[in-house]
């Protein structure tokens, strides 16, 4: 008996652990980990044309309302001028607010790349979807440093 009850509260910890986790702001390792790896995928699609594995990587509600054309055509600045933001693998992120969790339940991050000879800012709202931390909305720009 003592066990059953104990698997059933195990069960129900772990039912509300994911829930707990979606209110919480990420420590400031996965929120660079976050932010790296969709700024990179979001790099690498510029650079090849191919947007599937951006698309794949959105939270949802971004994958249905943005197909990887759609995707292509939004970012086709960025792939017409051949920005490549690869530097930025190496370089830590700087916010620019504190990383906040709004009432829509999304991760709010704001930011920039301090890479020369222009700053990679970004901000990028992020949702639990399928279990993790997935973008709503990734708005990126390159403006010379100071600017």
């Amino acid at each position: 008996m003592l066990r059953r009850f104990a698997g059933a509260l195990i069960g129900a910890l772990l039912l509300i652990v994911p829930a707990h986790a979606q209110t919480t702001v990420p420590q400031a390792l996965v929120q660079e980990k976050l932010i790296k790896t969709y700024l990179l995928t979001f790099n690498d699609a510029n650079l090849t044309g191919n947007y599937t594995v951006l698309h794949a990587k959105l939270s949802k509600p971004f994958r249905l309302e943005f197909t990887p054309e759609k995707l292509k055509e939004a970012f086709k600045g960025f792939a017409d001028k051949e920005i490549d933001l690869g530097i930025i693998a190496a370089k830590p992120p700087v916010a620019t607010t504190e990383a906040t969790i709004d009432k829509r339940g999304a991760l709010i991050l704001r930011g920039y790349f301090d890479t020369t000879p222009s700053r990679v800012i970004y901000e990028l709202d992020f949702v639990p979807s399928e279990g993790e931390w997935k973008p709503i909305k990734l708005n990126v720009s390159v403006k010379a440093a100071g600017g």
